[in-house]
């Protein structure tokens, strides 16, 4: 991975570890009483869904839209999901540890869990955040829910096309 110095200015600020931990922490933070925290190999597909304003702006408005149908009607976003998903592992990653490590969010073998604690300063960052980290927010939110809505996390992964 390139020195974090290196990088374009757009790199780092999209991809940066703190950055990216809130986007997964807001898609744990919705599964809070749901029938099942988000699942580990999920959080792989959070940021690929959700950093490319073209992939999210594709994204369904509501749950309702099934994901298999949304596929079929963009099939494109399948194929680079699919390669973006395996290029953003890295920082997925970081994200995950920088987040694990400051208390942000629990990592288990097989979930994501968010601190309810962090709430009052998550909530802050983002009034205080561009139109854009907000559109990436509600994202992350909308696509942990979908996930859930479509069903187990395997099946998930088998509808989108990718593989752990």
């Amino acid at each position: 991975m390139t020195e974090w110095t290196n990088r374009p200015q757009e790199e780092r600020a999209l991809l940066n570890p703190a950055f990216c931990a809130t986007l997964l922490w807001h898609a744990a933070s919705v599964r809070k009483g749901a029938s099942r925290p988000l699942a580990f190999e999920e959080c792989f597909l959070v940021l690929p869904l959700v950093l490319p304003a073209m992939t999210r702006d594709a994204l369904p408005a509501t749950t309702a839209t099934a994901m298999l149908n949304w596929l079929e009607n963009n099939p494109v976003e399948q194929r680079r999901l699919v390669v973006r998903s395996r290029l953003m592992v890295p920082f997925t990653r970081t994200a995950l540890l920088f987040g694990a490590t400051r208390g942000f969010f629990r990592v288990t073998r097989e979930t994501l869990e968010a601190e309810e604690k962090w709430g009052g300063k998550v909530k802050g960052f983002e009034r205080g955040s561009s139109s854009e980290v907000r559109a990436c927010v509600q994202k992350a939110r909308f696509v942990s829910k979908w996930f859930l809505k479509a069903g187990s996390p395997s099946t998930v992964l088998a509808i989108l096309g990718v593989r752990p």
